[in-house]
Parts: structure tokens; sequence; C-alpha cells
């Protein structure tokens, strides 16, 4: 036994016959002599006090004691480390000991300053380890360190290897090696360490209506990249894609410590295959997809959170939501879910879908939105069976308000990005009615210099019609009224009342608006996009179209953007024209 005065306390030290060296340490200094009588007393042994090198010097003697390696310079010890953390020990050259030291990329292993590796110089001059030309000191010492160090089939290679897999968080393509005692992400430019005691659960994912899997790696404590920190790793896989794998395994361990758990090959689908390796060497549980079906009989719904689109998992015991940021909300941590009407306004897009509010135990909320309206079904009556509170019922307001949007399935797909873009554009394709308006009285109905330059394929319904006037006379008001709500026109609608001004009629001899360098790019794209992906619906054109615009560098877009700026000129010109009188605009009757 030993003690040994390090910074701010004492450590003391206590080696078992077996030669394994323990490390104690937090003592004060007035615990040190009631001890050392105590251990003389009861054990028999006079505990010695231990010198601490502080010349700085890296020359010395190496004393391989047991499990422990100590640095002397002179008779006082520099440094000492423990031969159990040693993963990988070889020979440079023929003078060099290189060892290579057990590394967690986990957050809780960068909390402090980890030792990664570490190199000696033997001379062939050296007397400590006593050799020849065949077999020098340097060799001599690399066998005693080999003896003690954890220097296992882990050191050898892995056990089994996937080459080019894509990992959504961390983002990139890594080749992924399971050893026995950790998994290693191999990419271009980083490289992740994680040992298996950090792995807590694995998910096996499928994507709806995709051909891909998500498996999960959850982590505790999380991996840390630059400042992100990054608690579940998501890898993706092709579903139908089958792998045969043979592991670098011995027959002794397959039949001792991995049985039940591991056999010699495997011939799966690939997520399943890496699952099951995984979970073997691992020992973490599985969590699969729950009842849970949406309207698609998909296992998630397609929503948002934090301005990333992706799919939310509605699983036995939490909801997860991937693939970035990757969230898992255990069901015992809400206080209670809340349907929302997506949006503000009652638009025709904002009807077609809702969102989805999780308020946490802590506090914390999260805020799922562009959820499809024929999901709502399917998510209430699983969070009924869960047991969580929904705030919207008993709340006779908020229930009429957000069930009467909700309750009436509808499988038409709306696109609020595409809606926008083509507001935005004023192209032809809009199908969207521009915000209603009652003149006032004095106004006469006569349209703006700027009216004829509006355009809409929509009128109003006699309905709805009727419905305004008879409010506005129930109050005995006919002022200015604006509607801030937006909808789709419908077939066979009725002519409205002739007691609220119509819309102006579109001139067919107005001038063609201008149209933007985004729409100059989707004519001439959309039919290439069409060919490449046959079948594909018409919102993801325009959505794939759009993504296609963003991507693009400034030179890429400048043809695009000189067109608009020739049409821009183009129409402004035209219309002046038109306002001058100088292109006939035909007849009264033709412009009312």
């Amino acid at each position: 036994m030993t003690w040994t005065k390090v910074p701010r306390t004492y450590q003391l030290g206590v080696r078992n016959k077996d030669g394994l060296f323990y490390k104690f340490t937090g003592f004060r200094e007035q615990d040190v002599s009631n001890l050392t009588s105590f251990i003389q007393k009861y054990i028999g042994v006079m505990p010695e006090e231990k010198q601490l090198s502080v010349s700085g010097r890296n020359w010395g003697e190496v004393d391989i004691d047991g499990n422990m390696l100590t640095f002397l310079v002179g008779s006082k010890q520099a440094f000492e480390v423990s031969l159990a953390d040693v993963s990988q020990a070889q020979l440079q050259g023929k003078t060099d000991v290189y060892l290579e030291f057990h590394v967690d990329d986990t957050t809780g292993a960068n909390e402090k300053d980890s030792l990664m590796d570490l190199s000696f110089h033997v001379p062939n001059s050296n007397t400590q380890f006593l050799g020849d030309e065949n077999h020098p000191p340097a060799q001599v010492m690399l066998e005693k360190i080999m003896a003690m160090a954890d220097v296992g089939a882990s050191g050898e290679g892995a056990v089994v290897t996937f080459d080019g897999i894509a990992v959504l968080t961390p983002r990139g393509r890594y080749s992924v090696e399971l050893h026995f005692s950790f998994f290693r992400l191999q990419g271009q430019a980083t490289d992740f360490k994680i040992q298996y005691s950090s792995i807590v659960r694995l998910f096996v994912l499928p994507k709806s209506n995709q051909p891909h899997t998500l498996v999960v790696v959850t982590l505790d404590p999380p991996i840390r990249k630059g400042n992100t920190l990054y608690p579940h790793i998501v890898i993706q896989f092709e579903t139908d894609t089958v792998v045969e794998r043979d592991l670098e395994i011995s027959e002794e361990l397959l039949a001792t410590k991995y049985k039940d758990r591991l056999t010699a090959s495997y011939k799966d689908l690939i997520p399943e295959v890496f699952s099951k390796i995984l979970r073997g060497l691992c020992g973490a549980k599985i969590t699969r997809p729950s009842t849970f079906r949406s309207c698609q009989d998909g296992y998630a719904v397609k929503s948002s959170l934090k301005a990333e689109d992706g799919v939310l998992y509605p699983l036995e015991k939490a909801f997860f939501f991937l693939p970035k940021p990757p969230t898992l909300i255990p069901y015992d941590e809400i206080m209670y879910v809340e349907f929302e009407r997506h949006g503000a306004g009652g638009s025709s897009v904002s009807s077609h879908y809702f969102d989805l509010l999780v308020k946490l135990r802590s506090e914390q909320e999260h805020l799922f939105r562009n959820i499809q309206r024929n999901e709502y079904h399917n998510l209430f009556d699983f969070m009924s069976g869960k047991g969580l509170k929904i705030m919207n019922l008993g709340d006779g307001q908020a229930t009429s308000g957000v069930a009467a949007a909700l309750q009436h399935d509808d499988d038409e797909a709306v696109d609020p990005h595409l809606e926008r873009i083509r507001n935005l554009a004023g192209g032809e394709e809009s199908d969207e009615e521009d915000e209603d308006f009652v003149a006032e009285k004095d106004d006469g109905g006569s349209p703006t210099d700027d009216s004829g330059e509006e355009e809409s394929d929509a009128s109003e319904s006699g309905d709805d019609k009727e419905k305004l006037v008879k409010k506005d006379s129930a109050k005995g008001v006919t002022a200015t009224k604006k509607s801030s709500a937006k909808r789709k026109p419908k077939d066979g609608e009725e002519e409205g009342s002739k007691k609220r001004k119509q819309k102006k009629k579109k001139d067919p001899n107005a001038p063609k608006r201008a149209m933007s360098g985004f729409m100059h790019f989707s004519n001439a794209e959309r039919e290439n996009i069409k060919k490449s992906n046959p079948g594909m619906a018409f919102t993801d054109v325009g959505r794939a179209l759009g993504e296609k615009w963003k991507k693009m560098t400034a030179e890429e877009k400048e043809p695009y953007e000189s067109m608009a700026q020739a049409d821009t000129k183009r129409y402004k010109e035209a219309m002046a024209d038109y306002k001058s009188g100088t292109v006939n605009v035909g007849s009264s009757e033709d412009t009312e």
C-alpha cells in the first residue's frame, strides 16, 4: 500500500497478490495518519510514501508491475497508466513501442482530458529489457505489456463491417465497424468510437411509402461533434437490400459468451442483419413500430418540427420524430397534447392540415406542424388508447373550432409551399381567390388602375354572399369589409347577389403579367422532371423544382433572371400603352 500527495488531496494505492493495482483518491491530510495506523494494526502492512517527479524529464526507466506501467525519473514516479486501458500495442521500427488506449467519443469521456496514445523509445543499448539482434529490447518490453494489456479481438479487427452507410445524424457517409466492446463510424473527415456501454436502446423503424428503413442508436451520454450533441445516431438503410455477412469470431466465443445472441453468419435484409448483430454485441433492446397505422397504412405521419420536415412515429411508449432533429418524447413525460388549427384565417390550404402541440411536465413544448387532416382520427384514437390527456376535450369552444375542421376526411393533398410559390409568381396556374373586397357607397364599384392586373379564376358562391348580406342588413352596416380568408373555387357556383359588386372581368386584351426567374426556370425544367420521374404527382414536381432552384448558384440562375428582367420591361411598356389607350381594348360591353 502507498500514499501519494496529488493536487489538492491524497491518494491511497492498494496492490493485491494477483498484481492488480487500485487507487483511491480524495483523502484529507488528517485522514492519512488515522488510516495508516488502522492499516498497520489490522492488515499488518506499513503504507509507503511515494514521491512524484516534477522535473519534467521524459527519459528514465519503465517499471511494469502487475497491470500498472510506471515511468520513473530517478527513483521518483513521473506518471503511471493502467495496462487494462491499452487497446492496441505494436512495435514501430525496431526501437519504438506504441500504445493506443481505449477511447469513448461520448460526452461523458469528453468532460475530461483523455490519454489517446503513448510512445516509448527503447534504444538497443537498454539494459533493463535485455535482448539481442533478433529480439531487441523494445520487443521484450512489448511482450511484457501485451501480457497485461486488454489487447484482444478488438485490436485484431472488427467483427463485421458495413461500408458506405448513409448516416443522417451526424450527417455523412460512414464505414460502420462493429467490434466486441465498441463500434466505430469512420468517415472521410470524422471518426467516432462509441463504447457499447453508452447504448441504451435500438430502434428499427421503416419509412412510410419509401424504400428505406431507419435504425436509430440511442446513446447516454451522447456523442459530440463540435458544439453539437448527438444523443441519437440515425442510420438509413435500403429496406429491400439483402446482404450476407460472416462474423470474425471464434467458435469458442460463440458457444460461450455469445451463445443464443449471435450466429456465425447472417443472410437477411440489411437493416435486420445490422440491428441483430449490434444487439447481440451490446445487449441493448430493439424497439419496432407500434400498432399505430396512418391513413396510408404506414407507421408514421408526415409533419415538421422546428422548420425541419420529417415523420412522427407514435410508438408504444413514446413519440419519436425523425430524422432531424431526432426527438424522443416518452409518454410518461407528457402533461397533455392539444390539436390546433394550422395557420390562421381558415384558408383552403390550412384547412387540409393541423398542428399537434405536446406539452411536457418540464414545461417544454414541442409543436408538430403540417399534419394532414385525414390523420386526425388515427392519431386521436391512438393517443386516447394510451391514456394521454387531450386538452381539446372538455373545452367546447376549442373542440368545436378544431373538430369542425378535422372531422371531414379529405384525401386531397395540398402543398402549402407550392401554393405560396404560385401566389407569389402570379402565374396562370394559381387557383386561389384574391381577398374579397366590398366597395363603399361613394366608390360606385369603380376599379382602380391596378385592378386590371389581378387575375382570378374564382367567383364567390351565392350561399356565401347571402349570408354576408343578411349579416350586414341585420347590423345595418354597408361599410367596407375585407375577408382575410382565401378559399378554392367550386365547380357550378352561382353568380352572387347583385347587392354586392362583382369582381371586374379580366380584359383579354390586357398585357400578360411578367413572370419571375423561377417561373421561367419551372417552364424550362418541368418536362425534364416528369421524364426523370414518371408518375410523379403535380405537387411533388413543384416541390422538386423549388428544391432544385434553391440549390442553384447565382451564375446558374442568371439566364432565367435575365429573362425575367426582359419580361418585366416588356410588361411595363405594354401596360403603359394599354393605360394610355394605344391598344384597342374592345367595346364597352366587353369591359363592363
